[in-house]
């Protein structure tokens, strides 16, 4: 399916006008989102209707269910948030922007994928400043844009490899950084990946890196990717901080 659209669409930009690429995509992802949220309702109650059942079993086994049941309300949770975020791709864009503690989003993420990190044999860690300055963002988009980040670098990694989240500030933006010790970006190809439908591994739809990049324009920032000397791809999102009131005097 996923070679289909790429072909449709074109890896290039070359079959399509840009306008008519983002009108299809556009379609494409309503579509996505309704034909997704239906049955992801679905789980939702018999996940509940589980949990009334499980309210019955003995003692040990609702301990034994309790995180497992607790993993699934966070997947759940985290697809819906997906459906949310292509339901805003696919109309005009809206954030709801809030206060934002990065170094907490950085922090939530890490343990959300941690394991599954960790199940690969790939290390994670975080680097954040003790202070840092608060952003006006939509947390629920960028939580969605580094966890996308994160999980293109689990994906491109073998076993035995890092990725290392650090976060930085001026007085102008906050900058998050995502560094790996894969193979790096395809020489050439550090601008076409964040085209949609557009992948070099196995896994993946190729929307990952696309969402990210219209989620963080979407907040006036930018998203960019490099080749460090020292090996490894590194993903920079770079968000600007709100500006200090001016003082009157």
């Amino acid at each position: 399916m996923d070679n289909v659209l790429a072909n449709a669409f074109g890896q290039d930009g070359s079959m399509l006008a840009v306008q008519e690429k983002q009108l299809l995509l556009s379609r494409l992802l309503a579509r996505l989102a309704h034909e997704i949220r239906n049955p992801l309702s679905s789980l939702d109650i018999h996940v509940q209707l589980l949990e009334e059942d499980l309210a019955q079993a003995t003692p040990a086994l609702q301990e034994r269910t309790a995180g497992r049941l607790a993993f699934i309300h966070g997947e759940l949770q985290r697809l819906e948030n997906v459906v949310r975020q292509f339901l805003c791709l696919a109309g005009p864009s809206s954030l709801e922007s809030q206060p934002v503690e990065l170094p907490r989003i950085i922090s939530h993420v890490c343990e959300l994928l941690r394991p599954e990190a960790a199940a690969r044999g790939i290390e994670l860690t975080m680097h954040v400043p003790g202070s840092f300055p608060l952003l006006r963002a939509d947390p629920v988009q960028i939580t969605q844009a580094l966890v996308n980040l994160v999980i293109n670098a689990i994906q491109a990694i073998p076993a035995g490899g890092r990725i290392a989240i650090t976060a930085r500030a001026d007085d102008a933006s906050a900058a998050i950084e995502v560094r790996d010790t894969g193979p790096g970006v395809p020489a050439g190809r550090q601008a076409t990946i964040f085209e949609p439908f557009f992948t070099t591994k196995p896994e993946g739809s190729g929307l990952g890196l696309w969402i990210v990049q219209q989620i963080i324009t979407a907040h006036g920032g930018v998203v960019t990717t490099a080749n460090p000397p020292e090996g490894g791809a590194l993903f920079t999102l770079q968000l600007p901080l709100p500006r200090p009131e001016p003082v009157h005097g």
